[in-house]
């Protein structure tokens, strides 16, 4: 099989230790490699700071061609902070943005904060940028099966246009299980009027509890086929297989659609998503 050109993204996190680090260099080395258009960067995992993503942000400005995005939210968070922590990502040279609003805090159900939505993030990042040098991008995320709080696909698609009209250039999903969900969703989105690249989200699910502490993260619906397939798996490295082999499987689908990239969630490990591209035949 030849391999296909197509732009390739990646998300890692700042690790929870220091001690860490040098294996997410190592990582990142890795990552670049295959000469991805952007890595992106979480904020906040984990108990991060915004030293700890400042400095991943920085390793890969540094040493690698993939330009850096760096995740920003606005969960209980103050317009200056927020309005300080954007200032500082641009004096180091970040230019590229992920405006989220970000996960309530665990055992809570109302937002705490003056940015109550990514569309005030977004406003507040272009007031920050000022006269833009061509150079800015944001990004923001997109819902293939609905946010978990959004009252109807049709409302998250139109929470999605504003996010354009303030000035979002690209939307990357969160993950999906079938890509038959991503083509509807793309499919509902521009007939609304959405003109944005919309990036499809991978994250290769490879056992039994990482499934279900991703359905507990965003409150997905359980891929039947993919939960009795991994429970029927006799070892790990069985399960680490079916995962790959079914993200693979969504890759080839999805390029064939014509999706405009891939981004894949590589939580801070490096063989598993390559070696995703790398049995699609995307390298």
């Amino acid at each position: 099989m030849n391999d296909i050109a197509i732009p390739l993204s990646f998300e890692v996190y700042p690790p929870k230790v220091r001690e860490r680090m040098p294996e997410l260099h190592a990582t990142l080395r890795a990552l670049s490699d295959v000469s991805p258009d952007f890595i992106s960067v979480t904020f906040g995992a984990g108990g991060s700071s915004t030293k700890d993503s400042l400095e991943v942000l920085s390793f890969i400005r540094d040493n690698s061609s993939a330009t850096p995005l760096a995740h920003l939210t606005c969960v209980g968070t103050t317009k200056n902070q927020a309005r300080a922590l954007v200032e500082s990502f641009l004096a180091e040279g970040i230019t590229d943005f992920l405006a989220l609003r970000g996960d309530l805090p665990e055992g809570s159900s109302e937002h705490h904060g003056e940015l109550e939505h990514a569309t005030d993030l977004i406003a507040l990042i272009q007031e920050s940028i000022g006269e833009p040098s061509g150079e800015e991008h944001i990004a923001v995320a997109a819902f293939p099966n609905g946010h978990p709080e959004s009252k109807s696909l049709d409302h998250d698609i139109e929470t999605l246009l504003a996010k354009q009209s303030l000035g979002a250039t690209l939307a990357i999903t969160q993950l999906f299980f079938f890509s038959s969900d991503y083509e509807h969703f793309v499919e509902k989105s521009r007939a609304a009027g959405v003109t944005i690249p919309i990036l499809p989200g991978i994250m290769p699910v490879t056992s039994l509890g990482r499934l279900a502490r991703v359905l507990e993260l965003t409150g997905e619906k359980e891929p039947k086929g993919l939960a009795s397939s991994l429970a029927a798996c006799e070892s790990a490295a069985q399960a680490h297989q079916l995962g790959i082999d079914w993200s693979a499987n969504m890759v080839s689908e999805l390029v064939e659609m014509g999706a405009p990239g891939i981004h894949l969630y590589a939580f801070n490990q490096h063989a598993t998503v390559l070696s995703v591209l790398e049995q699609a035949g995307v390298r």
